[in-house]
C-alpha cells in the first residue's frame, strides 16, 4: 500500500545508511514540498534490532539531543545485530519547538495507528505502526514533561496481554537504571506509540526523561545512561557509548501504575497556580497539593488544593497561568514489582 512516504532504507542491507524519510507535503511557499525526517541505521550480521526514537512531541529535547549525537558516535563495527535511530519523528513539531506539529496540529503520540492517504502527522504513524517497528525487536521512545510539565525522571511500559513480553518488558526497562517506571493501562487500542509496539507485536519502551523544554546537566545524563544500559542488555554494544563516566548496578526500581482520572488535580477556570508539594514526594489523600490563586479578583482567598489519591508526585504544570482543563498535578499509585 501507498504510504505518502517514502523510505530511502534497506533493511535488508548491511553497514550504514543515512537518510531522510520524505512526506510530501504542498505547503504555499512550496508545491512539491517534502518533509525530510532524518534516519539511519547501522546493521553489522545477526543479532538483536532496536528502534531508538525521539521528537515524537517537538518540545521534549533530551532524546531528540542523545540521538542525534548517538548518530555521530555509534559505528557499524561497535555494534551486533541492528539500530535505527530517528531522533525527530516529528520534525515539524521539533522545528517550532512545540508539541504537535504546525502543519497539520497532529500530536504523533496520539496518531497511531494512522493512515497511510492522510495528514503528514497521520502519515508518519501509519509508516512507524505498520512498517518500521515490526522490522525490530524493541523500541524505545523518548519523552518528556515538554514546555509545560516538570515530570519525575522515570520509564515506562504498556501493559501487555502477551505475558512473556510484559516480564521482557519489565526485565528491560529495570536494566535502564530509573528510580521510578509506571505502567500505563491504555488498552489494545492506546494512539500511543507504544500501543502501536504492542499492535506490533515488539517490545515497547518509553519514559519521562526531563521536562520544562530545556535540558540539564542531569537529564542528559540520565537518557545516555538509559540508552547505553539498554543498548548493552540487549547485547548491541558492549560497553557504553554516550555516557561520560561509568555507569553503576542499577539500583531499586519501584513500580508506579497511573491509570484514573482521580490522580490528577485539574483547572475548572482560569487561575494561577502554586504547587505545593515536589516531584517525588510521597502524600496522602487529603494532603496540601498547592494553591490556585486568581489575579483577576484579588480580593478572593487563594483555593487550597487537595490530593484525592495517595501516591508519589509524578508530574506538575510548570506554568503558573492556567486554564480550565490544564493538569495541574498528578500522583501515580506504587505498586509491587
Amino acid at each position: 500500500m501507498h504510504s505518502g512516504l517514502i523510505n530511502p532504507i534497506d533493511f535488508s542491507r548491511e553497514g550504514r545508511q543515512a537518510g531522510h524519510l520524505a512526506i510530501p507535503y504542498s505547503i504555499d511557499r512550496s508545491p512539491y514540498h517534502q518533509i525530510r525526517i532524518p534516519i539511519l541505521r547501522l546493521q553489522n550480521g545477526e543479532g538483536p534490532s532496536l528502534l531508538l526514537m525521539a521528537g515524537n512531541h517537538g518540545d521534549e529535547y533530551e532524546g531528540e539531543l542523545q540521538l542525534g549525537r548517538l548518530m555521530r558516535l555509534l559505528e557499524v563495527a561497535d555494534i551486533r545485530g541492528a539500530v535505527t535511530i530517528l531522533p525527530m519523528a516529528n520534525l515539524p513539531a521539533v522545528m517550532a519547538a512545540k508539541r504537535c506539529s504546525p502543519f497539520d496540529g497532529g500530536n504523533l503520540n496520539r496518531a497511531f495507528p494512522g493512515d497511510p492517504m492522510g495528514s503528514p502527522t497521520a502519515r508518519m504513524a501509519h509508516f512507524l505502526e505498520h512498517e518500521l517497528l515490526s522490522r525490530h525487536d524493541a523500541v524505545l521512545d523518548l519523552h518528556s514533561g515538554g514546555t509545560s510539565m516538570a515530570h519525575l525522571p522515570c520509564t515506562l511500559i504498556e501493559r501487555q496481554a502477551d505475558a512473556a513480553r510484559f516480564e521482557r518488558s519489565i526485565s528491560l526497562m529495570r536494566a535502564m537504571g530509573a528510580a521510578h517506571a509506571f505502567i500505563a493501562d491504555n488498552g489494545p487500542t492506546a494512539p500511543t506509540s507504544m500501543g502501536a509496539a504492542a499492535r506490533a507485536g515488539i517490545i515497547g519502551l518509553s519514559g519521562e526523561f526531563g521536562g520544562g523544554g530545556t535540558v540539564t546537566p542531569e537529564t542528559m545524563d540520565f537518557t545516555a545512561a538509559a540508552i547505553d544500559r539498554l543498548l548493552v542488555t540487549l547485547g548491541i554494544i558492549e560497553r557504553p557509548v554516550l555516557s561520560r563516566r561509568p555507569l553503576p548496578e542499577p539500583g531499586p526500581l519501584q513500580l508506579l501504575s497511573l491509570s484514573r482520572h482521580s490522580q490528577g488535580i485539574y483547572a475548572n477556570r482560569r487561575g494561577w497556580f502554586e504547587p505545593a508539594a515536589a516531584l517525588g514526594a510521597t502524600v496522602a489523600a487529603g494532603d496540601l497539593a498547592g494553591w490556585y490563586h486568581d489575579l483577576e479578583r484579588l480580593e478572593q482567598p487563594e483555593e487550597d488544593l487537595r490530593f484525592a489519591e495517595s501516591g508519589i508526585v509524578i508530574s506538575r504544570r510548570l506554568h503558573c497561568d492556567s486554564q480550565a482543563g490544564d493538569c495541574l498535578i498528578q500522583v501515580a499509585e506504587p505498586i509491587a514489582s
